[in-house]
């Protein structure tokens, strides 16, 4: 970890402003002291040589950063990401939501070795910061639940050094009894194998739990901190999110759930929400959880309704497109987001499902898919696409003032985009370059918290072949286990499929798929 007296200086790169000039951005110096920026300006290196120093400087650089021909870019934030199924990457094939949920989430698995939860949260973490991702809201579902496996995952990411907003994802309704036409549609002799996501603890006062795994852990790693995620609103009884609220409120927790992911979702709340107006959004602001401090993952199949009041209260929304797509799950309502002013946040959700933590891609697909769902232009913009991934899932843990941006008194979180790579030549714009032309292939190095974690695409914190020698070992139990998983979903899925074609022959208010309503 860097120390309050080491002072690093990154010189002459271009140095992206969300406020500024956001095609040519200005080069300028970085002055960082300890883990924080304390000037962004032209000329610092040039006046320390000259034993000029600067009112910010109590010391000598103790490390030179040559950014020239760079874009220096504040780390990216992502604002969902799920590290437990990151060894799955490249499983599947897109099919519907619920069935790749009971195929890849661990419910459906044996417990996992402590080996294998380790390397895992490597895994990922190394995917993220490769990518300029430099903070990660860890929706972790822990099952079962174990002190050593919430122990093992918070190693990992304090051996890594990424920045981590850590929740355990937890319900106390099953997903047969939420999900609509499954009882009708799967027989009784399956419904033991139908487990999707997270399933309920057995015999555990699940708010306390939460609150005494915080208490036990808060101060685990400086940059660990902790949030709560309940999974989804519909498979949580109104008890559960009030004391949820309240523990929110009492420790300052920032809430992540999923919303409207999928049709089915949007089904269930019209149908078993009457007294809420069929609406998950009244049902969350009737428990306490909705506002500033709430967000609100995927939030596809919401109604004009909801979405003004999401605004209204200022509540999060946390896009995840590449996901939504390969699940078949549906475009979510960009521009009627940012039309109506409702915060936005990034994310990329789970490895096994987006195969890859690439913010560039979810940029990509955020700024597209608005584009081809309202033919009238407007925004977002790259820039808007950039500062949603920055500032706008920062914001989700009330750390924007700390991470984001590249300005003084923030965190040093960054990272550096070689423009000599052929996808910013010629520089036309910063912004538009790195949403529609870069895929991360051009990151050179990337910092979190003041201190150097990825240099020339490589990790430095951790033995990266040690690591992939661990990998290969847990992954034939894995793969095992995985067979074994497809082969009692595969007996299932012609019954999930037909759950599926009835949910999609509904009407539940709104039509959130490309092409005509089936209603």
């Amino acid at each position: 970890m860097t120390t309050d007296s080491e002072i690093t200086l990154v010189e002459g790169g271009r140095v992206y402003d969300h406020d500024g000039d956001t095609d040519q951005p200005t080069v300028a110096d970085i002055l960082i002291v300890g883990n924080a920026i304390a000037a962004v300006e032209a000329d610092i290196a040039a006046k320390v040589r000259a034993g000029k120093g600067h009112p910010a400087l109590s010391g000598r650089v103790s490390q030179w950063i040559d950014a020239h021909g760079h874009l220096v870019m504040p780390g990216f934030v992502s604002a969902h990401y799920h590290s437990h199924d990151v060894l799955l990457r490249g499983s599947f094939e897109p099919v519907p939501l619920d069935y790749w949920l009971m195929t890849a989430t661990p419910p459906s698995y044996p417990p996992r070795s402590l080996d294998e939860l380790r390397a895992r949260t490597l895994m990922g973490a190394v995917d993220c910061l490769r990518g300029g991702i430099t903070t990660v809201q860890d929706m972790a579902t822990i099952f079962p639940y174990s002190e050593e496996a919430v122990r093992t995952v918070l190693d990992a990411y304090a051996e890594v050094g990424i920045r981590c907003i850590f929740s355990m994802q937890v319900v106390d309704i099953t997903s047969l009894d939420t999900i609509p036409f499954w009882n009708e549609c799967v027989p009784e002799e399956f419904h033991k194998g139908v487990k999707v996501t997270v399933e309920p603890f057995a015999d555990v006062d699940l708010p306390k739990l939460l609150e005494d795994v915080y208490k036990a852990h808060k101060d685990h790693a400086p940059l660990i901190t902790w949030s709560l995620g309940p999974s989804t609103p519909e498979r949580c009884t109104h008890g559960l999110l009030e004391a949820l609220a309240d523990l929110s409120k009492r420790q300052g927790l920032p809430i992540y759930t999923h919303i409207y992911e999928n049709k089915a979702m949007a089904l269930a709340a019209r149908w078993k929400l009457k007294d809420f107006g069929g609406s998950l959004v009244n049902f969350m602001e009737a428990t306490g959880c909705i506002g500033p401090h709430v967000s609100l993952a995927h939030s596809i199949w919401l109604v004009d309704d909801e979405i003004d009041k999401l605004a209204e209260t200022g509540t999060n929304v946390v896009l995840c497109p590449a996901s939504n797509m390969k699940s078949k799950s549906g475009i979510a309502p960009v521009r009627e987001f940012v039309d109506r002013g409702v915060p936005i946040a990034m994310g990329t959700d789970n490895c096994a499902c987006s195969d890859t933590q690439n913010m560039f891609h979810s940029m990509k697909l955020f700024v597209g898919l608005a584009a081809v769902s309202k033919l009238e232009p407007g925004p977002p913009y790259a820039k808007d696409a950039i500062r949603c991934a920055t500032l706008g899932s920062a914001k989700t843990a009330a750390m924007e003032n700390d991470i984001g941006a590249l300005k003084p008194g923030m965190k040093a979180d960054l990272f550096l985009l070689d423009l000599s790579d052929s996808s910013f030549v010629p520089l036309n714009s910063a912004a538009r370059q790195t949403v529609f032309a870069e895929a991360g292939r051009s990151v050179r190095l990337v910092m979190v918290d003041g201190r150097v974690v990825v240099r020339d695409g490589r990790v430095t914190t951790i033995d990266e072949a040690a690591l992939r020698e661990t990998v290969a070992e847990v992954m034939p139990r894995l793969r095992k286990d995985r067979e074994a998983v497809l082969e009692r979903a595969n007996k299932i899925y012609p019954y999930i499929l037909e759950a599926d074609r009835r949910v999609w022959a509904e009407d539940v208010g709104t039509h959130r798929y490309l092409g005509p309503s089936p209603n």
